[in-house]
Protein backbone atom coordinates (compact mmCIF):
# COMPACT_ATOMS: atom_id res chain seq x y z
CA UNK A 1 0.00 0.00 0.00
CA UNK A 2 1.43 3.43 -0.97
CA UNK A 3 0.91 6.48 1.35
CA UNK A 4 0.90 9.77 -0.21
CA UNK A 5 2.38 12.77 1.77
CA UNK A 6 2.67 16.72 0.32
CA UNK A 7 5.37 18.77 1.79
CA UNK A 8 7.29 21.78 0.69
CA UNK A 9 10.52 21.20 3.35
CA UNK A 10 13.48 20.45 1.82
CA UNK A 11 17.13 19.68 3.26
CA UNK A 12 18.22 23.22 2.59
CA UNK A 13 15.11 24.71 3.68
CA UNK A 14 15.43 22.95 7.40
CA UNK A 15 19.18 23.89 7.24
CA UNK A 16 18.28 27.33 6.38
CA UNK A 17 15.29 27.48 8.92
CA UNK A 18 17.99 26.28 12.08
CA UNK A 19 20.45 29.22 10.28
CA UNK A 20 17.95 31.91 10.43
CA UNK A 21 16.71 31.46 14.18
CA UNK A 22 20.76 31.41 14.77
CA UNK A 23 21.27 34.81 12.67
CA UNK A 24 18.04 36.01 14.62
CA UNK A 25 19.18 35.53 18.27
CA UNK A 26 22.99 37.16 16.59
CA UNK A 27 21.13 40.01 15.59
CA UNK A 28 19.26 40.70 18.99
CA UNK A 29 22.55 40.59 20.62
CA UNK A 30 24.75 42.19 18.15
CA UNK A 31 24.28 45.64 19.40
CA UNK A 32 26.28 44.50 22.76
CA UNK A 33 29.79 44.46 20.78
CA UNK A 34 29.39 46.33 17.03
CA UNK A 35 29.88 49.84 16.17
CA UNK A 36 27.13 52.47 15.49
CA UNK A 37 28.26 52.40 11.80
CA UNK A 38 27.62 48.73 11.46
CA UNK A 39 24.18 49.30 12.97
CA UNK A 40 23.26 52.04 11.03
CA UNK A 41 24.49 49.92 8.21
CA UNK A 42 22.51 46.73 9.57
CA UNK A 43 19.22 49.31 9.91
CA UNK A 44 19.58 50.46 6.05
CA UNK A 45 19.89 47.00 4.91
CA UNK A 46 17.11 45.32 7.08
CA UNK A 47 14.73 48.02 5.86
CA UNK A 48 15.02 48.27 2.31
CA UNK A 49 14.91 44.33 2.42
CA UNK A 50 11.65 44.51 3.89
CA UNK A 51 10.68 47.09 1.17
CA UNK A 52 12.02 44.54 -1.59
CA UNK A 53 10.47 41.99 0.17
CA UNK A 54 6.65 44.04 0.36
CA UNK A 55 7.70 45.24 -3.52
CA UNK A 56 8.43 41.51 -4.39
CA UNK A 57 4.73 40.19 -3.13
CA UNK A 58 2.34 42.62 -5.05
CA UNK A 59 4.60 42.34 -8.15
CA UNK A 60 6.60 39.13 -8.08
CA UNK A 61 3.88 36.94 -6.64
CA UNK A 62 0.98 38.75 -7.45
CA UNK A 63 1.66 40.46 -10.86
CA UNK A 64 1.09 43.88 -10.14
CA UNK A 65 3.99 45.85 -11.00
CA UNK A 66 3.76 49.08 -8.91
CA UNK A 67 5.89 52.23 -9.00
CA UNK A 68 4.35 53.89 -6.77
CA UNK A 69 5.81 52.16 -3.45
CA UNK A 70 7.13 55.73 -2.56
CA UNK A 71 3.68 56.86 -1.72
CA UNK A 72 3.05 54.52 0.81
CA UNK A 73 6.53 55.25 2.81
CA UNK A 74 6.21 59.06 2.33
CA UNK A 75 2.26 58.56 3.68
CA UNK A 76 3.76 56.58 6.79
CA UNK A 77 6.16 59.13 7.46
CA UNK A 78 4.03 62.04 7.87
CA UNK A 79 1.38 59.98 9.96
CA UNK A 80 4.21 59.51 12.66
CA UNK A 81 5.35 63.04 11.78
CA UNK A 82 1.91 64.09 12.80
CA UNK A 83 1.41 62.21 15.64
CA UNK A 84 4.82 63.17 17.31
CA UNK A 85 4.23 67.16 16.40
CA UNK A 86 -0.06 66.96 16.26
CA UNK A 87 -0.68 65.48 19.03
CA UNK A 88 2.25 64.82 21.56
CA UNK A 89 2.90 60.80 21.08
CA UNK A 90 6.27 59.27 21.57
CA UNK A 91 7.76 58.50 18.36
CA UNK A 92 7.76 54.30 18.65
CA UNK A 93 3.84 54.03 18.87
CA UNK A 94 3.35 56.89 16.07
CA UNK A 95 4.85 54.47 13.98
CA UNK A 96 2.05 52.08 14.14
CA UNK A 97 -0.04 55.27 12.38
CA UNK A 98 2.06 55.28 9.62
CA UNK A 99 0.53 51.27 8.98
CA UNK A 100 -2.57 52.99 9.37
CA UNK A 101 -1.83 55.71 6.91
CA UNK A 102 -0.58 53.21 4.37
CA UNK A 103 -3.62 51.06 4.57
CA UNK A 104 -6.24 54.18 4.43
CA UNK A 105 -4.17 55.37 0.88
CA UNK A 106 -4.08 52.06 -0.02
CA UNK A 107 -7.62 51.97 -0.65
CA UNK A 108 -8.37 54.76 -3.62
CA UNK A 109 -4.73 53.90 -4.75
CA UNK A 110 -6.01 50.11 -5.62
CA UNK A 111 -9.39 51.42 -6.47
CA UNK A 112 -8.42 53.02 -9.73
CA UNK A 113 -4.95 51.66 -10.42
CA UNK A 114 -6.90 48.59 -10.58
CA UNK A 115 -9.10 49.72 -13.54
CA UNK A 116 -5.45 49.61 -15.55
CA UNK A 117 -3.52 46.84 -16.92
CA UNK A 118 0.26 45.77 -17.21
CA UNK A 119 2.02 49.44 -18.00
CA UNK A 120 -0.82 51.48 -17.32
CA UNK A 121 -1.12 50.33 -13.91
CA UNK A 122 2.53 50.94 -13.13
CA UNK A 123 2.16 54.50 -14.68
CA UNK A 124 -1.49 54.70 -12.64
CA UNK A 125 0.24 53.81 -9.55
CA UNK A 126 3.08 56.53 -10.03
CA UNK A 127 0.61 59.51 -11.10
CA UNK A 128 -0.83 58.99 -7.67
CA UNK A 129 2.06 58.76 -5.68
CA UNK A 130 3.05 62.21 -7.02
CA UNK A 131 -0.46 64.01 -6.62
CA UNK A 132 -0.18 62.82 -2.69
CA UNK A 133 3.47 63.95 -2.57
CA UNK A 134 1.76 67.57 -4.02
CA UNK A 135 -1.23 67.54 -1.09
CA UNK A 136 1.54 66.77 1.30
CA UNK A 137 3.77 69.46 0.80
CA UNK A 138 0.62 71.53 1.29
CA UNK A 139 0.50 70.71 4.69
CA UNK A 140 1.66 73.64 6.48
CA UNK A 141 1.79 72.36 10.13
CA UNK A 142 4.70 69.92 8.81
CA UNK A 143 7.00 72.56 7.27
CA UNK A 144 4.79 72.29 3.72
CA UNK A 145 7.64 72.09 1.19
CA UNK A 146 10.95 72.18 2.81
CA UNK A 147 9.72 69.93 5.39
CA UNK A 148 10.29 70.05 9.55
CA UNK A 149 12.44 67.66 12.03
CA UNK A 150 10.95 66.11 15.13
CA UNK A 151 11.12 68.23 18.31
CA UNK A 152 14.32 67.79 20.45
CA UNK A 153 12.27 66.93 23.49
CA UNK A 154 10.43 64.08 21.44
CA UNK A 155 14.05 62.65 20.45
CA UNK A 156 15.61 62.98 23.72
CA UNK A 157 12.72 61.03 25.57
CA UNK A 158 11.65 57.88 22.93
CA UNK A 159 10.66 54.84 24.95
CA UNK A 160 13.06 52.41 25.46
CA UNK A 161 16.13 54.19 24.58
CA UNK A 162 16.73 55.04 28.10
CA UNK A 163 17.06 51.66 28.98
CA UNK A 164 19.04 50.42 25.95
CA UNK A 165 21.68 53.16 27.23
CA UNK A 166 22.21 51.94 30.35
CA UNK A 167 21.66 48.23 29.38
CA UNK A 168 24.94 48.88 26.58
CA UNK A 169 26.21 51.61 28.23
CA UNK A 170 25.76 54.16 25.21
CA UNK A 171 25.16 57.55 24.54
CA UNK A 172 21.73 58.56 23.75
CA UNK A 173 22.19 59.04 19.98
CA UNK A 174 23.39 55.47 19.82
CA UNK A 175 21.02 54.03 21.67
CA UNK A 176 18.27 55.61 19.41
CA UNK A 177 20.42 54.04 16.79
CA UNK A 178 20.16 50.55 18.40
CA UNK A 179 16.16 50.98 19.13
CA UNK A 180 15.48 51.67 15.50
CA UNK A 181 17.72 48.71 14.30
CA UNK A 182 16.10 46.30 17.30
CA UNK A 183 12.42 47.33 15.39
CA UNK A 184 14.03 47.10 11.75
CA UNK A 185 14.90 43.63 12.38
CA UNK A 186 11.76 42.68 14.25
CA UNK A 187 9.63 44.01 11.20
CA UNK A 188 11.69 42.11 8.28
CA UNK A 189 11.65 38.68 10.09
CA UNK A 190 7.98 39.48 11.01
CA UNK A 191 7.59 40.52 6.70
CA UNK A 192 9.49 37.62 5.54
CA UNK A 193 7.60 35.20 7.68
CA UNK A 194 4.50 36.55 7.34
CA UNK A 195 4.83 36.36 3.35
CA UNK A 196 6.66 33.05 3.69
CA UNK A 197 3.42 31.78 5.25
CA UNK A 198 0.88 33.35 2.94
CA UNK A 199 2.58 31.76 -0.34
CA UNK A 200 2.25 28.36 1.25
CA UNK A 201 -1.29 28.70 2.45
CA UNK A 202 -4.47 28.22 -0.11
CA UNK A 203 -4.27 31.68 -0.62
CA UNK A 204 -0.81 31.66 -1.84
CA UNK A 205 -1.62 29.23 -4.42
CA UNK A 206 -4.60 31.36 -5.45
CA UNK A 207 -2.12 34.69 -5.56
CA UNK A 208 0.08 32.67 -8.14
CA UNK A 209 -2.60 32.03 -10.57
CA UNK A 210 -3.95 35.12 -10.52
CA UNK A 211 -0.47 36.10 -11.36
CA UNK A 212 -0.40 33.44 -14.46
CA UNK A 213 -4.03 33.88 -15.81
CA UNK A 214 -6.04 36.41 -13.93
CA UNK A 215 -9.41 34.63 -16.24
CA UNK A 216 -8.35 31.34 -15.85
CA UNK A 217 -7.78 31.60 -12.48
CA UNK A 218 -11.33 33.21 -12.17
CA UNK A 219 -12.77 30.09 -13.81
CA UNK A 220 -11.83 27.50 -11.04
CA UNK A 221 -13.41 29.57 -8.28
CA UNK A 222 -10.70 32.27 -7.29
CA UNK A 223 -12.13 35.55 -6.43
CA UNK A 224 -9.16 37.48 -8.07
CA UNK A 225 -10.42 40.67 -7.33
CA UNK A 226 -10.54 39.89 -3.28
CA UNK A 227 -6.53 38.51 -3.58
CA UNK A 228 -5.43 40.88 -4.98
CA UNK A 229 -7.27 43.41 -2.82
CA UNK A 230 -5.60 41.96 0.34
CA UNK A 231 -1.92 41.27 -0.48
CA UNK A 232 -2.05 45.10 -1.93
CA UNK A 233 -3.81 46.60 1.16
CA UNK A 234 -0.98 44.47 3.29
CA UNK A 235 1.87 45.44 1.21
CA UNK A 236 0.78 49.03 1.85
CA UNK A 237 0.28 48.52 5.57
CA UNK A 238 3.83 47.23 6.26
CA UNK A 239 5.18 49.49 3.50
CA UNK A 240 3.88 52.33 5.62
CA UNK A 241 5.15 51.04 8.95
CA UNK A 242 8.97 50.99 7.31
CA UNK A 243 8.73 54.50 6.27
CA UNK A 244 7.66 55.50 9.53
CA UNK A 245 10.65 53.88 11.34
CA UNK A 246 12.97 55.37 8.61
CA UNK A 247 12.18 58.63 9.77
CA UNK A 248 12.22 58.10 13.19
CA UNK A 249 15.75 57.24 12.91
CA UNK A 250 16.48 60.12 10.43
CA UNK A 251 14.69 62.39 12.78
CA UNK A 252 14.25 65.14 9.19
CA UNK A 253 11.72 64.76 6.84
CA UNK A 254 10.35 66.72 3.42
CA UNK A 255 8.03 65.90 0.96
CA UNK A 256 10.74 65.24 -1.70
CA UNK A 257 12.71 62.76 0.39
CA UNK A 258 9.65 61.04 1.61
CA UNK A 259 8.17 60.26 -1.80
CA UNK A 260 10.98 59.95 -3.60
CA UNK A 261 10.67 57.66 -6.57
CA UNK A 262 14.31 57.05 -6.71
CA UNK A 263 15.16 55.93 -3.10
CA UNK A 264 12.05 53.90 -2.21
CA UNK A 265 11.14 52.06 -5.60
CA UNK A 266 13.72 52.18 -8.24
CA UNK A 267 16.23 51.06 -5.81
CA UNK A 268 13.67 48.83 -4.05
CA UNK A 269 13.13 47.43 -7.40
CA UNK A 270 16.73 46.80 -8.50
CA UNK A 271 17.12 45.00 -5.72
CA UNK A 272 14.09 42.56 -6.26
CA UNK A 273 15.64 42.68 -9.87
CA UNK A 274 18.86 41.81 -9.58
CA UNK A 275 18.10 39.12 -6.40
CA UNK A 276 15.26 37.64 -8.33
CA UNK A 277 11.39 38.56 -8.60
CA UNK A 278 9.29 35.91 -7.43
CA UNK A 279 11.53 34.28 -4.64
CA UNK A 280 11.68 34.96 -1.06
CA UNK A 281 15.34 34.54 -2.01
CA UNK A 282 16.34 36.94 -3.90
CA UNK A 283 15.75 40.60 -2.35
CA UNK A 284 18.08 39.07 0.58
CA UNK A 285 20.64 38.44 -2.43
CA UNK A 286 19.89 41.51 -4.23
CA UNK A 287 20.12 43.96 -0.89
CA UNK A 288 23.60 42.93 0.03
CA UNK A 289 24.60 43.79 -3.22
CA UNK A 290 22.76 47.01 -3.42
CA UNK A 291 24.90 47.60 -0.16
CA UNK A 292 27.67 46.50 -1.18
CA UNK A 293 27.49 48.84 -4.94
CA UNK A 294 26.77 51.64 -2.60
CA UNK A 295 29.23 51.36 -0.09
CA UNK A 296 32.08 51.08 -2.92
CA UNK A 297 30.79 53.62 -5.58
CA UNK A 298 27.96 55.88 -4.16
CA UNK A 299 31.02 58.76 -3.94
CA UNK A 300 30.65 58.61 -7.73
CA UNK A 301 27.77 60.81 -8.35
CA UNK A 302 25.74 60.18 -11.15
CA UNK A 303 28.44 57.48 -12.74
CA UNK A 304 26.90 54.98 -9.97
CA UNK A 305 23.62 55.46 -11.26
CA UNK A 306 24.61 54.82 -14.31
CA UNK A 307 26.34 51.89 -13.28
CA UNK A 308 23.67 50.19 -11.04
CA UNK A 309 21.27 50.51 -14.22
CA UNK A 310 24.13 48.55 -16.51
CA UNK A 311 24.17 45.91 -13.64
CA UNK A 312 20.11 45.68 -13.79
CA UNK A 313 20.25 45.40 -17.60
CA UNK A 314 23.10 43.13 -17.37
CA UNK A 315 21.76 40.58 -15.39
CA UNK A 316 17.88 40.82 -16.91
CA UNK A 317 19.72 39.85 -20.10
CA UNK A 318 22.20 37.15 -18.76
CA UNK A 319 20.06 36.39 -15.82
CA UNK A 320 16.67 36.80 -16.44
CA UNK A 321 15.98 34.80 -12.85
CA UNK A 322 18.33 37.10 -10.92
CA UNK A 323 21.37 35.89 -9.32
CA UNK A 324 19.53 33.73 -6.97
CA UNK A 325 17.82 31.81 -9.80
CA UNK A 326 21.40 31.39 -11.43
CA UNK A 327 22.05 29.71 -8.17
CA UNK A 328 18.81 27.86 -7.91
CA UNK A 329 19.19 26.08 -11.32
CA UNK A 330 22.44 25.45 -10.82
CA UNK A 331 22.42 23.61 -7.21
CA UNK A 332 19.07 23.33 -7.02
CA UNK A 333 18.84 25.34 -3.34
CA UNK A 334 15.44 26.18 -2.42
CA UNK A 335 15.41 28.04 1.60
CA UNK A 336 12.25 29.08 1.42
CA UNK A 337 10.56 26.43 -0.82
CA UNK A 338 6.58 26.90 -1.58
CA UNK A 339 6.13 24.76 -4.61
CA UNK A 340 4.31 21.85 -3.11
CA UNK A 341 5.99 17.71 -3.65
CA UNK A 342 4.68 14.34 -3.44
CA UNK A 343 6.70 11.65 -1.58
CA UNK A 344 5.30 7.99 -1.82
CA UNK A 345 6.14 5.80 0.77
CA UNK A 346 5.38 2.19 0.51
CA UNK A 347 3.97 0.24 3.87
CA UNK A 348 4.01 -3.15 4.04
CA UNK A 349 1.31 -5.39 5.78
CA UNK A 350 1.51 -8.80 7.28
Amino acid sequence: MMQVTVTTRTRSSSIAGYAAIALIVIGLALPAFASRSLIQDLFFILTMLTLAQLWNLIAGYGGMVSVGQQAFVGIGAYAMFAGVILWGMDPVPAILLGGVAGFLLAIPMAFFAFRLQGAYFAIGTWVIAEVTRLIIAQWKTLGGGTGTSLPREATSDIMGVEAIAQLFGLRDAAARDVLAYWLALLLAVGTMAAIYALLRSRTGLALAAVRDNDNAAQSVGVDARRVKWMVFLAAATMTGLVGALIYVQTARISPDAAFSVTTWTAYVIFIAVIGGIGRLEGPILGVLVFWGLQTAFSDYGSWYLLALGLIAIAVMLLAPRGLWGLIADRWGIALFPVQRRLILEGTRHG
